[in-house]
């Protein structure tokens, strides 16, 4: 069947919703419990700012293995399973008695649950709804916005009433939702076409894995040895279907074939970036605060602003990049709010009390909120829906390494210099790279394409030629309203 674009889709959004509230509102929480821990164990801020960067680093950097467990089993596994384990792992923090064992704790059995309810949940979305994909995905990806207004002045009150260890353990009930959440993610089951299933592979989890046309090589076109190495592949894939084979899909060639596309190699790189710059904020945000004599409260008010105004970027950049007018220039609008972003960082060591540190968090809120709905969109765009699980797994596993070193980091810098200016520095900076490698991989993109079509026009080559090279460079087509899914929409076209 179709992807629905309703229905069930919206139960599956709202449980992809509060995910994202136990997962990273949660993981954005801990930054309020950054100066306790530093109290309470006697710590220095590069050693604290560990545990922070390893709850963000195991959740990246196992992304892969949800997407794994999503393929082979289902997401319902996945998410129900990755609950039950970050529920766990806060209740045994809530007994820490050092820095050592909430690393353990909290940083990686933490973390992994994380992992395994994330990719997962986001990429039921995909399968759910295309039409409508950027506006699901913008109320889904709100769920980190609304859970940080919601949580972060529920924590502190919390602290404050039952300190720190009573604080995790009622972060570790509500964690534990996403069990239910899990259950409510009913897999939809897909038929492919009869040209497809030639050389088509069933999945786990009810979904029907496609092999890509661009992998059955034409030996016309000069690839025979190539055309002949891809056929046995598909072959070999083809007679694994039924047996109970752990990580199949994952070791497959057909299943990351996406990982040669250039479209996908700039998105990586950008991804880099971006991750070196975005976690900084939220970690140092609150301790910024506190260090040029904003009250407990009114710093933790500051997570609560980046919240509602996450939850605003999420919704109003999700249902505009839906728009006719802007469905075909998602990736600039992506570009531009993490520029912003970077340049919100710049600006932030200039902002030396709580009237000036509002418009900072309401800012960079909104941009955030608005580029982290577009992530899976951009990325779906780029690889295609077939491979979107896949594909997000790859790219929150990008994440993990500059999310666990750009804390610890930042905190080095913070004991070097006696003061945050250089941290955020470095935040905007690589906010702003990312932006620039995206938009000039991009702009060379678009060049080359409209070289490409300027030189068929004009009658370069011979028709014969010119059917060669589009059965060989699969090109999207920015015709159709729909998002196009990079592969699928060429061979449609082909096949017509």
């Amino acid at each position: 069947m179709a992807p629905p674009d309703g229905g069930w889709g919206w139960v599956v959004v709202g449980c992809c919703f509060m995910v994202t509230v136990c997962t990273r509102a949660v993981t954005r929480c801990v930054a309020i419990f950054f100066v306790e821990f530093q109290a309470h164990f006697e710590a220095d801020y590069a050693s604290t700012a560990w545990i922070h960067s390893l709850v963000d680093c195991s959740t990246m950097l196992c992304a892969p293995i949800g997407s794994l467990v999503a393929n082979r089993w289902s997401s319902r596994v996945a998410v129900m399973s990755g609950g039950l384990l970050s529920s766990c792992g806060l209740l045994v923090s809530s007994f820490a008695s050092c820095l050592e064992h909430l690393y353990f704790s909290m940083g990686v059995l933490t973390g992994l649950g994380f992992a395994l309810c994330y990719t997962p949940a986001i990429g039921m979305v995909g399968c759910y709804f295309r039409r409508r994909k950027a506006l699901a995905y913008g109320v889904a990806m709100s769920g980190s916005g609304i859970g940080t207004f919601v949580l972060a002045p529920a924590v502190q009150l919390l602290i404050e009433l039952y300190t720190w260890r009573g604080a995790l353990l009622v972060l570790s009930a509500v964690v534990a939702n996403l069990c239910v959440c899990g259950a409510l993610l009913r897999p939809i089951t897909t038929q492919p076409n009869k040209e497809a299933e030639l050389h088509g592979e069933k999945m786990g989890g009810g979904q029907s894995y496609v092999a890509p046309d661009y992998l059955v090589l034409r030996p016309g076109a000069g690839n025979t040895e190539l055309a002949k190495d891809m056929e046995g592949n598909l072959l070999a894939a083809t007679q694994l279907k039924g047996r109970r084979v752990f990580g199949c899909h994952f070791l497959s060639v057909q299943g990351y074939a996406f990982l040669l596309l250039p479209e996908f190699a700039v998105l990586a790189v950008s991804f880099v970036f971006l991750a070196s710059g975005c976690s900084l904020p939220f970690v140092y945000a609150v301790p910024y605060a506190l260090s040029v004599g904003v009250a407990h409260q009114h710093a933790a008010f500051l997570m609560s602003i980046l919240g509602v105004l996450d939850i605003v970027g999420n919704i109003t950049f999700g249902w505009l990049t839906d728009r006719k007018c802007l469905k075909r220039r998602r990736v600039l609008c992506y570009v531009f709010s993490v520029a912003m972003e970077g340049l919100c960082c710049l600006a932030a060591p200039l902002l030396r009390s709580f009237p000036l540190l509002v418009p900072f968090a309401a800012l960079y809120g909104y941009f955030d909120g608005a580029y982290v709905a577009l992530i899976p969109v951009v990325t779906s765009d780029a690889v295609g829906a077939t491979y979107l699980s896949s594909a997000l797994g790859v790219v929150y596993f990008l994440h993990a390494i500059p999310y666990l070193l750009s804390p610890p980091i930042g905190g080095w810098l913070v004991d070097i210099t006696g003061s945050y200016t250089a941290t955020f520095l470095l935040s905007g900076a690589a906010l702003l790279a990312s932006a620039l490698i995206l938009a000039t991989g991009t702009w060379v993109r678009c060049h080359k394409v409209a070289v490409d079509e300027g030189f068929h026009h004009q009658g370069g080559q011979s028709e014969c030629l010119q059917d060669s090279n589009r059965e060989m460079l699969p090109q999207r087509s920015w015709d159709n309203d729909s998002p196009n899914d990079s592969f699928d929409s060429f061979h449609r076209q082909q096949r017509k």
